[in-house]
């Protein structure tokens, strides 16, 4: 009987697959894309990330990543930079994923590319996953990393939530090496060098608009928040004809069930926590929920103390990314003027959003 099944084959779900796979478990991962897919994510990843992928076998510089060295905030008329405290890389999402679930499949996991998983429920000691094409998976285990999507019957108890956008883009002038923070009245952008050339432009929206159908509107709102998101987007070249969009992001969300949990039910990356985009770790929280949910499962640790521990470890990147988040909505001005004035302020803001004692 295969020990657990993993639902999602993102970062969370090929890490927990990888984990267990190496520790000696059956284990099947169920992952609904076929092939490679551009997912909506800033391709944010800090020392903590790097660390785990090396964990995996997966070391960045082997997959091609970015450096990135500085960050930049952009408000109204203010304009701050300051070098990150860490060392940084922008890989695309989906040469990510493909590397890990490849990583996966080289550890011992069964994983189902192109497959959907229909519903799942406790049965007994273990747990049923039914897949869209009748056919029916059985393990005492079912880690849940379907990311920002839902499984049926097992729905984040959340309402609302932003629309995050993500649209590639070619640039008169290169970034050098830095993100740019750009809010603007009802959201914030991020703007990233992109592994092959250009940028990623990032977008958290309160509410949609046509944003989130036409560049070109896309690119107005975000210039529009500050003078040197002007200049940045002046002649920026859409490399999608409309953006990438998912509805519904609760940001700041964490999963706070404790002794409630359901047996056997592991939630990582997006489904246990969703960490302020601006802060570029959500890459880092999901390798590690999929790594420690799979140590937890191969010693027999029930999913409540796995998630009330997991819950400690992601305490502070969250709270300080949703600090940041505030802040940022609500005065951008006075964010860009304390970066200015306090640099090193904003050196601790950027290592205290980070995991910490993993890089």
């Amino acid at each position: 009987m295969t020990a657990a099944i993993v639902i999602g084959g993102g970062p969370a779900g090929a890490a927990a697959a990888i984990a267990l796979a190496r520790g000696g478990a059956a284990v099947t991962l169920v992952e609904r894309e076929a092939g490679p897919r551009e997912k909506v994510c800033g391709e944010f990843l800090g020392p903590d990330a790097a660390a785990l992928l090396r964990g995996l076998g997966r070391p960045l510089p082997e997959l091609g990543a970015v450096p990135i060295h500085g960050a930049r905030l952009a408000a109204g008329r203010q304009d701050t930079a300051w070098p990150l405290p860490f060392a940084a890389w922008s890989l695309p999402r989906a040469t990510l994923d493909e590397a890990l679930l490849a990583a996966a499949a080289t550890a011992g996991a069964r994983v189902l590319r192109g497959r959907m998983v229909a519903g799942a429920a406790r049965e007994g000691d273990g747990w049923t996953a039914r897949l869209g094409d009748g056919a029916v998976l059985r393990a005492p285990a079912l880690v849940l990393a379907t990311g920002k999507h839902e499984l049926r019957g097992h729905s984040r108890p959340v309402r609302g939530g932003a629309v995050g956008l993500k649209l590639p883009l070619q640039l008169l002038a290169p970034l050098d090496g830095r993100v740019v923070l750009l809010p603007f009245a009802g959201g914030y952008a991020g703007l990233q060098p992109r592994a092959g050339g250009g940028a990623n432009l990032c977008a958290a929206l309160r509410k949609a608009g046509p944003e989130a159908r036409n560049p070109v509107a896309l690119l107005a709102r975000v210039a529009a928040g500050s003078a040197q998101g002007t200049v940045l987007l002046r002649g920026a070249v859409p490399l999608l004809k409309r953006p990438l969009a998912v509805a519904g992001v609760p940001y700041g969300f964490r999963h706070r069930d404790g002794a409630a949990a359901e047996p056997g039910l592991f939630r990582v990356g997006d489904q246990f926590a969703v960490v302020p985009s601006l802060a570029g770790e959500g890459v880092a929280m999901a390798l590690l929920g999929g790594v420690a949910a799979a140590a937890a499962i191969l010693a027999g640790q029930s999913a409540a103390a796995f998630h009330v521990a997991l819950n400690r470890r992601l305490d502070r990147p969250m709270r300080w990314a949703g600090m940041l988040a505030w802040l940022l909505d609500t005065t951008p001005d006075a964010l860009a003027l304390a970066a200015r004035a306090l640099p090193g302020a904003a050196r601790l803001a950027a290592a205290r959003t980070r995991l910490p004692g993993l890089a």
